[in-house]
């Protein structure tokens, strides 16, 4: 079982989303759970367009790296034309940049693994510090435990300030 977090925040939000949903239930596995979609304002970055935010839970047979690959052939297919990468400041701190887009589908678990490698981290980093991310994984797996920490999505989700 995996769960991937989606967001969008240019073109028909909501036709963004389901047509992702879509090529997930077609490429990547057999979509189990979704969670309701969920409006938020952008995170990491300014920008006047609100995201459309949801995360659905899969039955796949691919290996973590076949995933990426899907998930980041889905949002190219999609229309996606850039990534959010990272930068270095004047004064030499790395920092990531975050831009507009289609759609973005991230890993946040593959059942329990914890995986770290160039292209791969899982879970997914910065899952503990996003709200968006957490509400509607809530939604469907409040009781999965997080690989690498005692914590559960809920209690997670609990322990983060409310305007994160």
């Amino acid at each position: 079982m995996v769960y991937l977090s989606l967001g969008s925040n240019i073109g028909d939000k909501d036709r963004n989303l389901r047509v992702a949903i879509s090529e997930i239930e077609q490429q990547i596995g057999t979509v189990v759970s979704q969670s309701a979609f969920l409006f938020t304002a952008p995170w990491g970055f300014d920008s006047e367009n609100s995201f459309l935010n949801a995360c659905v839970g899969v039955d796949t047979s691919l290996s973590p790296e076949q995933l990426l690959d899907v998930c980041q052939k889905i949002e190219k297919t999609m229309g996606r034309t850039r990534k959010s990468g990272r930068m270095r400041t004047a004064d030499g701190v790395e920092k990531a940049v975050y831009h507009d887009r289609i759609i973005d589908i991230d890993i946040l678990l593959y059942d329990t693994l914890e995986i770290t490698t160039p292209r791969l981290t899982i879970p997914h980093p910065l899952m503990h510090c996003r709200r968006f991310v957490l509400e509607p994984l809530d939604e469907i797996a409040h009781d999965v435990k997080i690989p690498g920490t005692d914590m559960s999505v809920g209690e997670m989700l609990s322990a983060l300030p409310a305007n994160s």
